[in-house]
């Protein structure tokens, strides 16, 4: 199953208060205008992979909104509305249920209180879906995730993020069907054995969190040794600048839902 290959995307603009967003380095500032300015370049390349892309109004209410996959899922087969673990976070997810629904016909929802899962702790892969344990995804929740991806005909796995890292995909996105792009970290963590791994040069670590759209893979721009290691591999590279962005510990693959 080629599941990189998308015509459909949601997106959601940054509100002004985006600055305000959870990060965990409390000396960093994004700058707004810069997120903003990132924000269209992101949307452009997706649109340039073959995507239309669907742009929701920003919430101001809700400064890290604009990372639209952390409170849900989609698929061809239907949609998961998720519980984010940052409690600052839980209300996004009422905010997706119309798009949802106005988009599939079969929207799913965890719903305990206990459970809690963010959409940047999930990689699927050709035969299965990963799902990371970490801070923002509890076991319980991504048991009940386990459980609502069955129902859409998905398999799925629980693994443990390696600690000191945020989600799950923060150290590692998909290449191919055979192939991940990994820290040094992540890949000693043996969860992807059997896989072939492209790793992420030394302190180029959040370049590890790229995203394959069609036959393109997009690359923060500021990560040249990487790119330069993806593009030995045979890949077609698009750089997408994420930099501002990366302030607030966010990458490519959190700013949009692809199906």
């Amino acid at each position: 199953m080629r599941v990189f290959n998308f015509d459909h995307a949601i997106v959601r603009r940054p509100c002004r208060n985006v600055v305000d967003g959870l990060r965990s380095d409390a000396t960093a500032e994004p700058d707004f205008e810069g997120i903003v300015r990132e924000h269209d370049t992101y949307v452009a390349a997706l649109e340039g992979a073959g995507l239309i892309v669907d742009v929701l109004p920003p919430l101001e209410a809700f400064p890290d909104s604009v990372f639209v996959e952390d409170p849900a899922l989609v698929f061809p087969e239907g949609a998961i509305l998720l519980r984010p673990g940052a409690p600052t976070r839980l209300g996004e997810r009422e905010e997706m249920r119309a798009p949802l629904h106005q988009r599939f016909e079969q929207v799913l929802e965890i719903e305990g209180d206990d459970e809690y899962a963010d959409g940047g702790d999930v990689l699927v892969m050709s035969d299965i879906v990963l799902i990371g344990l970490s801070k923002r995804t509890n076991r319980k929740g991504a048991q009940a995730l386990c459980e609502k991806l069955a129902r859409l005909g998905r398999k799925a796995k629980i693994v443990e993020t390696p600690k000191a890292v945020l989600h799950f995909k923060t150290a590692v996105s998909l290449l191919d069907e055979e192939t991940v792009l990994a820290t040094r970290t992540m890949a000693d963590s043996g969860i992807f054995a059997g896989y072939k791994t492209v790793l992420v040069p030394e302190g180029e670590e959040a370049a590890a969190n790229a995203l394959r759209v069609n036959r393109v893979v997009l690359l923060g721009a500021h990560f040249p040794r990487t790119m330069d290691r993806v593009v030995k591999e045979k890949y077609a590279v698009a750089a997408v600048d994420v930099s501002e962005i990366g302030k607030l510990d966010a990458g490519l693959s959190c700013m949009s839902l692809r199906w």
